[in-house]
């Protein structure tokens, strides 16, 4: 694992799972944690993730409670549109200075990092060809594009736990009915029963299946 470096063009501080010599020419994976941790932490999913990926821990730019926070809220799951567009403009302006170098480009988040996520697809979904949405929702009523067929070419795996009490049930209902009725994405839907808002084995084998198996969308 690359160690964390804040890039010379950029606020963010991302921890690399390959090192810069060996990344070109790879798919690139950006992996968002949630509320309250922070990339070091959360890079410790990298082993369940497919080997030929270079993935790209990403830090939230909002220090918050010990770790950090993608955007500001008006309540769990309901980021504050002015926090959540700029946090998006400062992650896809990153990602313009090193896209280039890969074959393609997927995202990752949980929890609140699925709510960042979701602002990155909504605002150019055409980056990604591929997105796994983790525990979490998407980011309604923060202004973004969200209109039908918006994610039309992105395969999106979506997993969660029906018995999740952290984030708000209409919200979960609401990116239930919104991927599977007007998104257009390639959508599979996987429910892990008992897992909590949490990662699971069982779900980290889907994603390694589902990240194998992404295409080349170019980046």
């Amino acid at each position: 694992m690359a160690p964390a470096r804040q890039s010379p063009v950029s606020p963010l501080v991302v921890r690399w799972s390959r090192a810069e010599g060996e990344r070109a020419g790879t798919p690139l994976l950006l992996a968002l944690h949630g509320r309250g941790s922070d990339e070091r932490a959360f890079s410790g999913i990298a082993p369940y993730l497919p080997e030929g990926l270079t993935i790209a821990f990403v830090r939230a730019p909002i220090a918050e409670g010990g770790g950090y926070a993608w955007f500001t809220n008006r309540g769990i799951g309901r980021p504050v549109a002015e926090s959540i567009a700029d946090s998006a403009a400062q992650v896809l302006d990153w990602l313009d200075t090193v896209a280039d170098r890969h074959t393609s480009v997927s995202v990752l988040g949980f929890s609140g990092g699925m709510a960042m996520a979701g602002g990155l697809l909504f605002t150019q979904p055409e980056r990604f060809s591929s997105a796994v949405l983790l525990s979490g929702t998407l980011p309604w009523d923060a202004g973004l594009p969200a209109g039908p067929g918006r994610l039309a070419g992105v395969r999106v795996l979506w997993g969660r736990d029906e018995a999740d009490t952290v984030i708000p049930a209409d919200l979960v209902a609401r990116t239930g009915r919104w991927l599977r009725e007007e998104s257009g994405a390639d959508l599979a839907e996987r429910v892990y029963p008992a897992l909590g808002h949490a990662l699971g084995e069982g779900e980290l084998h889907d994603i390694h299946t589902f990240l194998a198996e992404t295409g080349d969308r170019p980046s």
